[in-house]
């Protein structure tokens, strides 16, 4: 093999290809994340059914069809009826009496009720306020979810998770920007139900979760009562959710000190034949012909073996579920055989 010596362009082009590869490797923090969006979906499966339940018992169907029967009949002033997918539940002081010895007290000596909005919006907030401004937080959760959707179209659903504790700059704004027009988000829009502006994506993830709220603000502020049990259980909902963007971030985090790793050792490589012994250390195979050049001087020079060990040694590999599947349907056979 030639001596070809490397350059800009060169690396970025064996960066890409191991970037792909690690990133398409099924890791311990990889599966984690995957885990985590599944239960996202069974939560929802499961609690946006009781939260229905809970508005509807005071938001009776019967008297929402009644109450739109008045709006056709005499217009705007019977306006009163409006589907919403932010709940604000809250807890009585009546039944905290009943289920709790312990309950908390406010400075009056007044029982203290459990409250919080419970928004099941793809953008919804996780905090619990109505008009949370945290929108990192908010579109983490949706970059998350429909993190393959956005990389088909050539976007960054990471870019939340890469720039963690970063100021905001352009570059997060860009990705930030197309992301959120991919996803058909509309901005602030999307906070009046009523008036939900959201396209593609969101508009279809948010329609599941619509039920009839009587009242005339958004979010109608007359808190919806429900028990301490149910309380608990639109939490741990909201806590799953929380967990997706945690389970991406350990993920990302993964993936951003390798490839820190990865960069430093093709700067301080000068010639492609330790690019290349690297990227095979690594089990990737790059061919000669797919790269092109550049230089770099300065930097401490990783031996391609050591700088691939310490990398793998970074990752948490573990198995796919159709392989482990695989393994025990093989170990039964093997046992019937006996």
């Amino acid at each position: 093999m030639s001596k070809i010596r490397l350059n800009n362009e060169y690396r970025q082009k064996f960066f890409n290809r191991i970037k792909y590869v690690f990133e398409d490797e099924n890791t311990q923090e990889k599966e984690a994340y995957l885990q985590a969006r599944e239960n996202v979906d069974e939560a929802y499966s499961k609690v946006f059914p009781l939260a229905k339940e809970v508005v509807e018992r005071t938001n009776v169907p019967e008297d929402v069809k009644i109450l739109q029967g008045f709006k056709k009949k005499y217009g705007s002033p019977c306006d009163v009826v409006a589907k919403d997918k932010c709940f604000y539940f809250a807890t009585t002081s009546e039944e905290a009496d009943n289920e709790r010895n312990d309950v908390e007290v406010d400075v009056d000596g007044e029982k203290k009720t459990a409250q919080s909005h419970f928004d099941f919006g793809l953008y919804g907030s996780l905090n619990g306020s109505e008009y949370s401004r945290n929108d990192d937080e908010k579109k983490a959760f949706a970059y998350s979810y429909f993190r393959e959707e956005l990389k088909e179209k050539g976007l960054n659903p990471d870019i939340i998770a890469q720039m963690k504790n970063k100021e905001d700059n352009p570059h997060k704004t860009k990705h930030i920007e197309l992301n959120d027009k991919f996803l058909g988000y509309s901005g602030y829009s999307s906070y009046n139900s009523d008036n939900d502006n959201s396209t593609g994506l969101t508009k279809k993830f948010d329609s599941k979760y619509y039920v009839d709220i009587i009242g005339t603000s958004h979010c109608r502020q007359r808190a919806i009562p429900c028990s301490r049990k149910e309380f608990e259980i639109f939490m741990g909902w909201r806590a799953v959710k929380g967990q997706l963007i945690a389970k991406h971030q350990s993920w990302i985090d993964s993936l951003e000190a390798q490839y820190q790793k990865v960069k430093e050792g093709l700067k301080a490589y000068r010639y492609m034949e330790e690019a290349i012994k690297f990227c095979e250390e690594l089990g990737i195979k790059v061919e000669e012909a797919e790269m092109v050049r550049s230089n770099s001087t300065g930097l401490m020079i990783y031996e391609p073996s050591n700088l691939a060990s310490l990398i793998k040694g970074m990752k948490n590999k573990t198995k796919t579920r159709e392989a482990k599947i695989a393994e025990r349907l093989l170990y039964n056979q093997q046992q019937s055989a006996k």
